[in-house]
C-alpha cells in the first residue's frame, strides 16, 4: 500500500446525467426538455445526434448497475431528468408518477447493490415549456418557485434513501453556453447567424442570478423539511470544463499575467462560489460587468450564503493565460483574458484530447484544490467529475477502444493529484465521481467524443463492454484507501 491514503469511508464512483445516458424520452409521460427541441434544429449538434436512446439506460439500470458492481465502485452520481417528474415543469402542472417511480425503484436497487446514490437536480435539461413559457431561468420569481416545488417533490420521494443531494451541475455552462455563445440549449445569443433571439452581454447574468437564488431556496427547503428526518447533505457543483479550470500564467514574469489568472477563475467558478460562500459576487466581475450584474436584496444575499454542506467540484483540464489591454469587450466572459495552450516559450499544457478544450494537467488540479480550500476556508469538497476524451478514439476499432491507456494515465496522475491534495496539504476531500461510466451524448458534439470508461456500440443495441481505464481507476482506489 503506497504511503500516502485516503480514509476508509472515502466515498468513489461514477457519474452521468440524464439526457446524455437515458434515452426513452417520450416514454412513460416525459415531456421536451430544452435539450429535446434543440437537438431537432440542424446544426446545433455535431453529428445530427440526440439523446433519444443515447445509451438506452432508462431501460437498462440492472446492466448499469452490474458495471458498478463490477468496476468496484461505492457510489453513483446520476441525475434527474425534471421532464419525467413534472413534464410541463411547474409547482402547478401534474407529477408523473410513472417518472417519479422509475428513480425511486432505481435509488432502492443501487442501496441493495451496495451504493451510495449522489443525485443531481438539474443537469442543464430544463423542461421546455417552463422555457416557452417564461423564459425559463430568464425569469427569476417563477423559475425560482418552480424548482423548488420540483426539489421537494424529490426530497420527499426519496426520504432517507439519498444522502447526497446536487442541486445544479455547472450553471456557468447552462448560464453561458445557453445564453451567452449559443452553443448549448436554448441557444440564445447575440449572434444573429446562431439565433434570432438572445442578448449575451446581459442574458447570462440573470441566468446565473435565478441559478444562485433557486438553488439557496432549495437547501432552505431541504433543511427546513427534510435534513433532520432524513439525515442527508446538500450543495452545488461548479464548473469543470471550458472555462472552471486551473490557470497559469503565459508570462509567468508578468504580474498582469500572473493577476488575470485569479480573475478567470473568478468569473468561471466564483461567479457562482463567492455568493454561496460570502453573500456576494467577486469585485471583478461588479469591475467589469457593472449593472449587467444583477444584485442580491439584502435577504436575498443572506439566503444564498451559507446554502452549501458541501463544494462540488467538476475539474478536467487547464489553460495558459494572458491578460487584455483596454476595456473588456460588453459581451466578454472570461475576465478580458486570452485562454490558451501554450506559454510565452511555446510549452504546452498538456497533451491534445479529443475535446478541443481539453488539455490534461494534472497538477493543476492539485493546485485548483489548495486555491478553493484557501478562498472558501477549508469547505468539504466531493469531487463531481474528472475524465477525459481521447483524440481520435470515435475512429478506433473494438480492441483498441478498450485499451484505453491515454484515460488509463489520466486517472493516475489526477486521482494521484488528489491523494497530494489531501495527505500533503490538508485538503478536506472526502468522494471522487469519475466522467463517466458510460460513453454518453456529448451534448453539442453529440457521439463523435467519448468520456466513458466503458464503450457502448451506438448501432449494436447500446451494447456495454467495459475499457481497461474502468479496471484501473479500481486497482488505483483500492491501493489508496485504507482497509481497516
Amino acid at each position: 500500500m503506497p504511503d500516502a491514503v485516503l480514509p476508509k469511508d472515502f466515498l468513489w464512483g461514477f457519474a452521468t446525467a440524464s439526457y446524455q445516458v437515458e434515452g426513452a424520452s417520450h416514454e412513460d409521460g416525459r415531456a421536451d426538455s430544452i435539450w429535446d427541441t434543440f437537438c431537432r434544429i440542424p446544426g446545433k449538434v455535431a453529428d445530427g445526434g440526440s439523446g433519444d436512446v443515447a445509451c438506452d439506460s432508462y431501460h437498462r439500470t440492472q446492466e448499469d448497475i452490474a458495471l458498478l458492481k463490477q468496476y468496484r465502485a461505492k457510489a453513483y452520481r446520476f441525475s434527474i431528468s425534471w421532464s419525467r417528474i413534472i413534464p410541463l415543469g411547474g409547482r402547478s402542472d401534474p407529477v408523473n408518477e410513472k417518472g417519479l417511480q422509475h428513480y425511486v425503484q432505481f435509488v432502492d436497487d443501487l442501496r441493495a447493490a451496495g451504493l451510495e446514490p449522489v443525485i443531481t437536480l438539474f443537469h442543464w435539461d430544463l423542461p421546455d415549456e417552463l422555457h416557452k413559457r417564461y423564459g425559463g431561468m430568464l425569469s427569476k420569481g417563477e423559475f425560482v418557485k418552480d424548482f423548488e416545488n420540483y426539489a421537494r417533490v424529490m426530497f420527499k420521494a426519496m426520504g432517507s434513501k439519498v444522502k447526497f443531494w446536487i442541486t445544479f451541475n455547472e450553471p456557468w455552462c447552462s448560464s453561458i453556453l445557453g445564453y451567452s455563445t449559443g452553443q448549448f440549449a436554448p441557444g440564445r445569443t447575440s449572434d444573429r447567424t446562431k439565433s434570432s433571439e438572445g442578448d449575451g452581454g446581459r442574458e447570462p447574468w440573470i441566468v446565473g442570478h435565478s441559478f444562485l437564488l433557486a438553488h439557496a431556496a432549495a437547501v432552505k427547503a431541504y433543511r427546513g423539511d427534510f435534513k433532520d428526518k432524513d439525515g442527508g447533505k446538500i450543495g452545488i457543483t461548479l464548473n469543470g470544463e471550458l472555462l472552471g479550470d486551473w490557470t497559469e500564467p503565459w508570462d509567468p514574469n508578468d504580474p498582469t499575467d500572473v493577476e488575470a489568472c485569479d480573475r478567470k477563475i473568478e468569473f468561471a467558478i466564483c461567479w457562482f462560489g463567492d455568493p454561496i460562500y460570502f453573500g456576494k459576487y467577486p469585485d471583478s466581475m461588479r469591475k467589469q460587468l457593472g449593472d449587467r450584474l444583477p444584485e442580491f436584496t439584502e435577504e436575498e444575499a443572506a439566503q444564498v450564503k451559507g446554502s452549501n454542506d458541501f463544494y462540488g467540484m467538476n475539474h478536467y483540464c487547464a489553460n495558459y493565460i494572458k491578460h487584455k489591454e483596454g476595456e473588456a469587450d460588453p459581451e466578454d466572459y472570461t475576465g478580458n483574458v486570452e485562454i490558451l495552450f501554450d506559454n510565452k516559450v511555446g510549452e504546452s499544457i498538456g497533451s491534445e484530447t479529443q475535446s478541443v478544450w481539453l488539455r490534461p494537467h494534472p497538477v493543476g488540479f492539485r493546485k485548483l484544490l489548495k486555491w478553493l480550500s484557501d478562498r472558501y476556508g477549508g469547505p468539504t469538497i466531493y469531487v463531481t467529475e474528472n475524465g477525459t476524451s481521447l483524440k481520435g478514439e470515435n475512429d478506433l476499432n473494438f480492441e483498441q477502444l478498450l485499451q484505453d491507456d491515454f484515460r488509463c494515465e489520466y486517472f493516475r496522475g489526477y486521482i494521484g493529484a488528489l491523494v497530494d491534495a489531501y495527505n500533503k496539504d490538508g485538503i478536506d476531500i472526502r468522494g471522487y465521481m469519475a466522467w463517466s461510466l458510460l460513453d454518453n451524448f456529448e451534448w453539442a458534439e453529440g457521439y463523435e467524443t467519448r468520456f466513458g470508461v466503458t464503450y457502448v456500440d451506438y448501432t449494436g443495441g447500446q451494447k456495454r463492454h467495459p475499457k481497461k481505464s474502468a479496471k484501473v481507476i479500481g486497482d488505483i482506489f483500492e491501493s489508496y484507501i485504507k482497509k481497516e
